[in-house]
């Protein structure tokens, strides 16, 4: 069998560098518009993967899918099969914040999690889920620079798309998180365990406490030139082909 069971690439067609947002069209629309002599290498399961250039340099873009376990199996096989050396991802997210507006960004600087996945991979112990600082950093700096509004802080992963606790929102809200999201606590610790590298940027989609909600169309066209800065600043040390 060429590639993994979820991925159908060979050895070598991922870049170090890889781009992963959660809805595979996204991931499409994002290759199309952002990098140049782009390939599909994989269409498993509809969970569209990309290969190409950005400024000459290799970079891939990829779905994950939704939630935290979807979000393992891809992280875990791009970074233990495919020698991924970093994965950002470019998800969208739910605002907690009253004066937030659809499109801000955030940078999750850690991410909480109602999730047993990070407890059971440290064998029952809390694992704290932070991204790569020099990743960070680099995004947060670049960003400033371009003129872009971005809070940085902590983020919340849940399991639950409807929570059943209908003080879950002011329970967050309350120890000060930015924003809700499905994927990130995974994605940190996967980084960790394999001696890697990640981060999330997110772009809100709903602010909860006003009820304002991006369409279909604008959660799937999500962040548009903001990628070039997030590209600029990731692979400013990676060498072009």
């Amino acid at each position: 069998m060429t590639g993994t069971p979820h991925i159908e690439a060979a050895r070598g067609d991922f870049a170090e560098t890889v781009l992963m947002p959660g809805d595979p069209l996204r991931a499409q629309a994002l290759a199309k518009n952002h990098l140049k002599n782009v390939r599909q290498v994989n269409s498993v399961r509809n969970m569209l993967g990309f290969t190409g250039t950005y400024k000459g340099k290799p970079v891939s873009i990829m779905g994950s899918g939704m939630g935290m376990p979807s979000i393992s199996i891809y992280a875990h096989e791009l970074y233990d099969y495919y020698g991924v050396k970093q994965i950002i991802r470019v998800g969208t997210c739910g605002g907690l914040l009253a004066d937030m507006q659809v499109g801000d960004l955030v940078l999750a600087a850690a991410a909480s999690t109602d999730s047993g996945m990070n407890r059971q991979r440290l064998g029952g112990w809390d694992f704290s889920a932070v991204a790569d600082y020099d990743l960070l950093s680099r995004v947060h700096d670049m960003a400033v620079e371009n003129g872009l509004k971005i809070r940085t802080g902590n983020v919340f992963a849940t399991d639950w798309f409807y929570h059943p606790d209908e003080a879950f929102i002011q329970k967050l809200q309350k120890m000060g998180m930015l924003a809700l999201d499905m994927e990130s606590a995974a994605l940190y610790a996967l980084a960790q365990q394999h001696g890697a590298r990640a981060l999330t940027i997110l772009s809100v989609s709903d602010v909860i406490p006003t009820g304002e909600q991006a369409s279909h169309e604008a959660r799937q066209n999500a962040f548009g030139t903001v990628i070039g800065v997030v590209l600029d600043a990731v692979l400013d040390r990676a060498p072009a082909v």
